[in-house]
């Protein structure tokens, strides 16, 4: 297989996954629509579809570094087709544990408003990295920067459920579709156990990232934008697990907490790669 093959098999196997995740979109809509159980052949039927979702982006993620002889992760439409897989992965693990059916529905729509941005407006083809990229130290800090932001996504989805149910249980009560969600105290106690469980992970990526730059550049910080913001997120989540365990904060502080840590993570995502200057603007547009 030529190297152009692969790239050409790359875009073939990622649009097909935003087809089956489309359809598991339509699933899960019909599901929490319509269905008595949040256990139902429909819903199943969907976990299926974004299980074979997960395979193909999977498959496409890996030609696409196949197609350019090193790991996908030099531009902007790599990270996002890789965290668009991370944070498939990380609700499929949840899901397994938890039984998470009802989100899927939230975590479709966000997976294909990823992929859809990513083909259409931060499509680059597949080149050499920019010498600066090319370390050992990429698959180690990248990777786990991956891994983090999926769990980080998945949390935040969750907090963000919290709080439009907490909203109808104050006011009208909860709408028919929304019963069969689990109560508030569950929504809450899942978001915390997330972000604990990956927040050790993200303070590995931010000090490998230190470690990197070092040998790349001959310091540890610097405090270009990315840096920066990498700091302000572990010291955004480090704030909600600090609040949840010492302070007691529970329930709808909690769940705004943990949005405004996520949102520095994904203001860091696009807005610094796209937008930002410094050693780490390596978006490709």
């Amino acid at each position: 297989m030529s190297d152009r093959q692969a790239a050409t098999y790359s875009n073939y196997l990622i649009y097909s996954s935003m087809i089956v995740f489309t359809l598991a979109f339509f699933l899960y809509a019909f599901s929490v629509a319509w269905q008595k159980k949040s256990e139902s052949r429909t819903s199943n039927f969907a976990n299926g579809q974004m299980v074979l979702g997960f395979v193909l982006l999977t498959a496409g993620v890996v030609l696409r570094g196949v197609s350019a002889h090193r790991v996908p992760w030099g531009n902007m439409y790599e990270f996002s087709i890789t965290g668009a897989m991370a944070f498939c992965g990380a609700f499929l693990f949840a899901n397994f544990k938890y039984k998470l059916n009802w989100l899927g529905l939230p975590v479709s729509i966000a997976i294909l408003l990823t992929l859809g941005t990513a083909i259409t407006l931060l499509y680059r083809p597949s080149a050499p990295l920019v010498p600066a990229l090319r370390s050992t130290w990429l698959v180690i800090h990248v990777s786990a920067a991956i891994i983090s932001g999926g769990v980080f996504l998945l949390a935040n989805t969750i907090a963000a459920t919290y709080l439009i149910l907490d909203k109808y249980e104050r006011t009208s009560g909860r709408p028919d579709w929304a019963k069969r969600i689990p109560a508030l105290e569950t929504l809450d106690l899942l978001c915390y156990r997330l972000v604990a469980f990956v927040f050790p992970l993200w303070t590995f990526a931010v000090i490998a990232g230190a470690i990197w730059a070092e040998a790349a550049w001959g310091r540890y910080w610097g405090w270009d934008p990315k840096e920066t913001w990498a700091f302000i997120t572990w010291v955004a989540y480090a704030a909600y697990l600090h609040a949840r365990l010492t302070v007691g904060w529970k329930g709808r502080k909690a769940a705004w907490l943990c949005l405004l840590a996520g949102s520095t993570f994904l203001f860091n995502y696009v807005y610094v790669n796209v937008w930002g200057s410094g050693k780490h603007t390596y978006s490709g547009l």
